[in-house]
């Protein structure tokens, strides 16, 4: 007979888990009659002693079979997105509709910011009346009518995880590859996705520091995908500095509008053509770069964005003028350079602890997030600038607030000489 106590220890000798206890153990999770005590147990006996590809795969399914696994039926592939996160990173902003403008179908459940980096429901709370968290009925109407819905991801989807999740942010046992992939896969895969490519970003604004950490979890999470019936590839990208000129929500809206609008390119805009167009060959569709790039190009990326927008209560107009509905703050500060230099290093993880000072993130769960503070016109690695130019602009509700960051800023920008070039993808895994 299964029971929590036999599972635990079996991980506890490192032992091999079977999939029908993992499943039993997920269920247990979702009901409640997984008490908390056996859930952190069963977190630090996976953290300790691992489990192999074959128990990796099966807990992602037990835990994504937990609650509610969506069915699609649309003329076109379902897939998605999704990042492990980093500053001035709102590639899913012109990605999903960019996809949709292709003939993909991208119901995208995403994220909240904690820590240094930026959530992308945080980013869309910053647009009036946008609901992140609609109804299943307005959710799949969205996505049949616009091709594209960004949401938060319902009770009923992975509830296994979502016990999990907070048992592991007070166990210490968060950094485990093997309950990261089935925590975020877990979520992708209930979404009923045929195709998912993943952005493992490394750097100093992201939360894997190296490329061998970002390696590592690239290839547990392409395996366990896979292996759960997702085709699945993965792009290892820098973050050693900040993707777009912008950190914090209205300012993030603004920089992918503006790369929709095809005002701008990029960083932003190189990134988000290349995640789209694995996402394209994955579904059979060729030439993706340049299918994306004529979307963006043609404005029906950004017809499809306004789509969405409007199909989740946000206003009708919005692509056209949208900088009429974002708030802006109060205080606007030039941090100007003191004198002349190259840029050596960005610190990308102090910038986006700097937003969140000014509260444009969240320090704990409860936070409250105030979406017009920020960084705009942010330099770029290897920029050379005279005295008195632009490092970046501060955005504020106080004078105080803007001095904190003003301060934090200049110790998180080096200068010295000019670093070595770096490509934007670091490496394709499949």
């Amino acid at each position: 007979m299964t029971d929590a106590r036999r599972i635990i220890a079996h991980l506890r000798k490192g032992e091999a888990v079977s999939p029908d206890d993992l499943r039993w153990f997920a269920k247990g999770l979702a009901d409640g009659s997984v008490s908390d005590a056996q859930a952190g147990a069963f977190a630090m006996g996976v953290c300790l002693r691992g489990l192999s590809e074959e128990g990796r795969v099966a807990l992602t399914l037990a835990m994504r079979d937990s609650g509610h696994v969506m069915q699609w039926d649309l003329p076109g592939p379902v897939a998605d997105k999704h990042s492990t996160g980093g500053v001035g990173d709102c590639t899913s902003l012109v990605l999903a509709p960019a996809l949709a403008a292709c003939g993909v179908y991208v119901p995208m459940i995403s994220g909240r910011g904690l820590g240094h980096t930026g959530g992308t429901l945080d980013k869309l709370d910053a647009i009036p009346g946008y609901a992140t968290a609609p109804d299943e009925r307005r959710f799949r109407q969205v996505v049949k009518d616009a091709g594209c819905a960004i949401v938060s991801a319902s009770a009923a989807i992975a509830p296994a995880d979502k016990k999990l999740y907070a048992i592991r942010d007070v166990t210490a046992t968060v950094e485990s590859l093997d309950l990261i992939c089935a925590s975020i896969l877990s979520k992708k895969l209930a979404a009923g996705l045929e195709a998912l490519v993943l952005d493992v970003k490394t750097g100093s604004g992201a939360f894997l520091k190296t490329v061998k950490e970002a390696e590592a979890l690239s290839r547990a999470m392409v395996d366990t995908a896979n292996g759960a019936g997702c085709k699945t590839t993965v792009l290892v990208t820098g973050m050693d500095e900040p993707l777009a000129p912008a950190l914090g929500n209205a300012l993030e809206v603004d920089a992918a509008m503006r790369v929709l609008a095809g005002k701008d390119k990029g960083p932003l805009y190189d990134l988000s053509v290349a995640l789209g167009a694995e996402v394209l060959h994955s579904v059979g569709i060729e030439d993706g770069e340049a299918k994306l790039q004529g979307a963006i190009a043609s404005g029906a990326a950004a017809e499809r964005f306004g789509k969405m927008v409007h199909g989740l209560g946000g206003p009708i107009g919005f692509v056209e003028d949208w900088r009429r509905y974002m708030p802006e703050a109060p205080v606007i500060r030039a941090v100007e350079a003191v004198e002349p230099g190259t840029v050596a290093s960005i610190d990308g993880e102090a910038l986006g602890l700097a937003v969140v000072s000014l509260g444009g993130g969240r320090q704990v769960e409860t936070d409250q997030i105030n979406p017009m503070v920020g960084l705009s016109e942010v330099i770029r690695l290897g920029s050379r600038l005279e005295k008195g130019d632009v490092l970046c602009r501060i955005h504020a509700a106080r004078v105080e607030e803007a001095d904190a960051a003003e301060a934090a800023i200049r110790a998180a920008i080096t200068f010295g000489t000019a670093p070595k070039a770096q490509p934007l993808v670091r490496e394709r895994i499949s």
